[in-house]
């Protein structure tokens, strides 16, 4: 899986595109610090507008808009242009990985759901980590940059449970965060999802075999596939059931998160010691460190589907490991 970055074919794209991805992704990080900043004065522009007639002058509020459209069209143009060039770099991932096992197919063919694992499972794969690599990479940065910014907006300002404590704000971000993702984990473990992911692919790729081998081969009774096909329905019927008790918890959290910046925030917007302005930064900037902490409960679902498909490959490499060492001996 991993000789895209071994071979020396693959090498421009594997650390240069590497190399070129990571850096539009840290602009684009930069452009967001940017706007957050933009999102302060704006704000304070608009609380002096609404607190006083004419205080503020139609091309400084025009000014303001025009500043945050700038900001935005650099956002939109490097995310397309980090879109374009992760989704060519997945490919040739994929490529790397699907000409290696062409190399050893005639041996790779007679392992159980060996045309699946070569065609939709590697397209699963890049396919997932076209959103989930980068994201990942995006969140770790967004942290590295507003954890320290939010510490500065924090200075002076009261925190539910925690005072004046210059931490208390990303003490309350982490716990919040790390404690929804640990829950999320737990009632994931608990429930077997990884298996059961697994189990459905396998059970998937059996079926589409036998309808394959029935295209040509007519002596395949009708109740081989029904049989098959049995098995397919009852663990859909499982994933159903078993994630809509891990979605019971998901989105109960998710629902509950709407409202916990405001209600660490709660003394200092009570006491009146911030200004509207300020108030969106913090909101902000707290919400951008919490979606960071909170990547891999937000993209668990996804983190499944990559595990079970992961192990898939893995096993497909091992046991033709396995065949290259028998035909050795």
């Amino acid at each position: 899986m991993f000789k895209f970055f071994t071979e020396k074919k693959w090498f421009l794209w594997a650390y240069l595109g590497s190399a070129i991805i990571l850096s539009s992704l840290w602009i684009t990080v930069q452009i967001d610090v940017m706007i957050n900043e933009w999102f302060g004065e704006f704000y304070d522009m608009i609380q002096k507008a609404l607190g006083a007639p004419n205080a503020i002058t139609m091309d400084e509020y025009t000014g303001g808009l025009w500043s945050f459209a700038k900001l935005a069209a650099i956002a939109i143009a490097l995310g397309l242009a980090t879109s374009f060039l992760t989704a060519h770099f997945l490919f040739r991932w994929r490529a790397s990985m699907v000409e290696f096992y062409h190399s050893v197919y005639e041996k790779a063919r007679t392992i159980e759901g060996a045309s699946q694992r070569v065609q939709e499972d590697t397209v699963r794969f890049s396919r997932i980590m076209e959103s989930l690599g980068t994201a990942l990479i995006e969140s770790i940065m967004v942290l590295i940059e507003y954890f320290p910014l939010l510490m500065g907006l924090a200075v002076g300002i009261p925190i539910m449970w925690f005072g004046d404590w210059e931490y208390g704000l990303v003490t309350g971000a982490l716990i919040w965060a790390v404690g929804g993702t640990l829950l999320m984990i737990g009632a994931s473990w608990i429930l077997g999802l990884v298996g059961i992911e697994y189990d459905l692919q396998k059970r998937e790729a059996s079926y589409r075999k036998i309808l394959v081998i029935a295209e040509d081969d007519g002596t395949v009774r009708p109740k081989d596939i029904d049989e098959l096909f049995e098995g397919v329905r009852k663990i859909n019927y499982k994933n159903y059931l078993y994630y809509l008790y891990f979605n019971i918890v998901r989105l109960a959290y998710l629902q509950a998160n709407v409202l916990v910046a405001y209600v660490i925030l709660a003394p200092a917007i009570v006491a009146g010691v911030m200004t509207l302005g300020v108030m969106q930064q913090i909101i902000r900037a707290f919400g951008r460190v919490e979606g960071s902490l909170q990547y891999l409960f937000k993209a668990w679902p996804t983190i499944i589907e990559l595990a079970s498909v992961y192990k898939r490959l893995m096993e497909f490499e091992t046991q033709i490991e396995a065949m290259d060492k028998l035909e050795t001996v």
